[in-house]
Formats: C-alpha cells, structure tokens, sequence
C-alpha cells in the first residue's frame, strides 16, 4: 500500500510563508537603516551648528576665558551657551528703557549708511515677520491649482497684497476676490520656490500646521499629514478654474 500525498490541511501557514534567511537580513538592515539614519543625520546637523556656532562666538571671548586653556582638550558647545545667555540678556537689556534707548540710537546711526541701511531694515524685518507671535504670516497652509489647472500644489498662505500693490491688481467685486500672496515651495528644499498673488478665492486652505506641510513637501508626498494619513481641508471646495 502507498502512500498519498500529505494532506494540506496538516501543513501550518508557518511552514509556507517562512521567511529565508536573505529576506530575514534585508528586514533586518532596512528597520536598522530607518532607526540609525535618522539619528545619525540629526546628530550630524546638531554637530555641524554646534562647531558653527563656536566657530563665531569663541574667538570673541578672550583665552583667559575660555575652559580650552585650562583643558587639555576641547568643550563643544561652549560658544553655544555663551551665545544663548548673550541674546537672553540682550532681549533683557532691550526691555527697559535705557536699553531701547540704546538701540535707537545705533539704529538712527546705522540709518545713515546707504548700504547698511537698506540691509539693515530688511534683515530685521523679515526677522520680525517669521518669529512674530502675533503676525499671521505663513502659519498656513493651502493648496493651489499649479503649475496648470487640475494640478494642485502646497503653498505657505501669507498676508494679503500691500496697498501699493493691491491697487494694481486686478480686484473683483465679489467676496474673495481680494488678492492674497503665497509662498509655493519647491521639493525636497522647502526654502526655494516661488511667490506670487492671486484671489483669496482660488486657495483652499488645509486644517494642518506649517510643519507638517513642510514634511509633505520635503518627503515628496511620503509623509502625509491628518487622521489616517489624509489631510483635510478648511472651508469651500477646491475650486474649478476655467
């Protein structure tokens, strides 16, 4: 008498789909390369600032001062904290009156330099602007019909057109038709891109933070903002362009 074929329902699902070795190691390097390189690229970002930063404030500070002297080797980070007490105290001394005092006077020095004026006045308005808590300026976040219609973009939502420019635009009578600015930014570097107006009407605006529509951006879609990985949108649908 011979024997059948084994029975399938004696064999486990285990035995069938048991992983080989080769596909064991490739889960294994892969989970281990999703830990590490995170970690390594911020250690490696937080390292590079660290330098810079002592880069430019240790030279400032006299040798006397410097715990390298006494040390036989060197304390990173030590031009860091130097630097942090400084602006703390800084921002301190600007508070009251004499030091407001003294900051408007060395504005009003620098505002008679043509160049430095100029760069001046920019560089601390743009400052102001981004870490303003008031300010309304690209907290956020929507989306746009670009490059062509039926092609929908991110854009950083900004304040509405200046009155200068606003007179020159192209303003409609209906609600909405005021021209609002926007920051469309570029993948996978979310500071180039393009800016340009356009009717508040056309932008549809995203429940989701700015940093999170940066991470969309700089992942190219692969990490996605929202409940179950879906954004959701803010007031009217997205709107049909002709």
């Amino acid at each position: 008498m011979t024997a059948g074929p084994p029975d399938p329902r004696l064999i486990l699902p285990a035995e069938i789909l048991r992983p080989t070795w080769g596909a064991r190691l490739r889960r294994y390097f892969l989970t281990g390369l999703v830990i590490a390189a995170p970690l390594a690229i911020t250690a490696s970002v937080t390292w590079w600032f660290v330098n810079f930063v002592d880069g430019l404030v240790k030279p400032l500070i006299p040798n006397s001062y410097l715990p390298d002297s006494y040390l036989p080797y060197p304390i990173p980070g030590f031009g860091l904290v130097i630097a942090l007490i400084g602006l703390t105290l800084l921002g301190f001394l600007t508070a009251n009156l004499v030091g407001r005092s003294l900051i408007r006077a060395g504005e009003a020095i620098l505002d008679r330099m043509p160049v430095v004026r100029s760069l001046y006045k920019g560089v601390k308005q743009v400052f102001e602007t981004i870490f303003s808590q008031s300010g309304t300026s690209f907290r956020k976040v929507g989306m746009v019909q670009f490059p062509q219609p039926g092609m929908w973009s991110i854009v950083f939502i900004a304040q509405e057109a200046a009155p200068e420019i606003a007179e020159r635009l192209p303003i409609g009578q209906e609600p909405g038709d005021e021209q609002i600015g926007v920051f469309l930014p570029c993948t996978p570097n979310p500071t180039t891109g393009f800016f340009f107006y356009l009717p508040r009407r056309e932008v549809v605006e995203l429940s989701i933070s700015v940093e999170d529509g940066a991470k969309l951006i700089m992942s190219a879609g692969l990490i996605q903002p929202g409940e179950n990985g879906k954004p959701k949108l803010e007031g009217k649908p997205p709107v049909t362009l002709p």
